[in-house]
């Protein structure tokens, strides 16, 4: 997926300014697909370039105005082509499980720590889906069909913080006996 895609998925619901999509990515989009606001307003420049956006200019009294961009048709039609084509496997990139495969050749503290904190991070990441989980989507199957397609990504990523936590346990289980 580009970061062109997860911006045109954000314009679907409503028109933003770069600082308002950077704050959805932040707050939502931003669990499953990370960017910097640097390289969101890079690409809101090429999407501007490729015809996929159109930009509203907001006055703003005392404050600098403001872009909103839109989703044009061309836009629509480059998401809805992505949106059908084959979902590329995604691929490993993990720096830990590297690391692990050198834990004989060095110090195993410093990668257990590391394993601990790991753990705590995909806890707290578990509680915020589950949060937002009993918030927004107590009923799935009553929601509309766009919110069932977030529920999903939303139940994949509990999951997956589910199974990150489980690898943790059992790694800081083995790894404490050769500590």
């Amino acid at each position: 997926m580009a970061l062109s895609h997860a911006i045109m998925t954000a314009l679907l619901e409503e028109d933003l300014s770069g600082y308002d999509l950077a704050k959805k990515f932040d707050m939502s989009l931003g669990f499953f697909w990370q960017a910097s606001h640097q390289q969101i307003y890079q690409e809101l420049k090429k999407m501007l370039e490729r015809g996929w956006l159109s930009p509203d200019t907001v006055e703003q009294a005392g404050k600098p105005n403001k872009i909103l961009y839109a989703l044009t048709s061309e836009g629509k039609a480059a998401l809805d082509d992505w949106v059908v084509s084959e979902t590329k496997s995604r691929s490993a990139k993990e720096d830990l499980y590297v690391k692990l495969y050198n834990i004989g050749h060095c110090d195993p503290e410093p990668l257990i720590g590391e394993i601990a904190d790991r753990q705590l991070q995909c806890q707290r990441q578990l509680e915020l889906y589950l949060k937002i989980k009993d918030r927004h989507y107590g009923e799935p199957e009553t929601l509309a069909i766009n919110r069932k397609g977030i529920y999903l990504a939303l139940s994949a990523g509990i999951r997956q913080q589910q199974m990150h936590i489980e690898w943790c346990d059992e790694a800081l289980e083995l790894l404490g006996a050769i500590a």
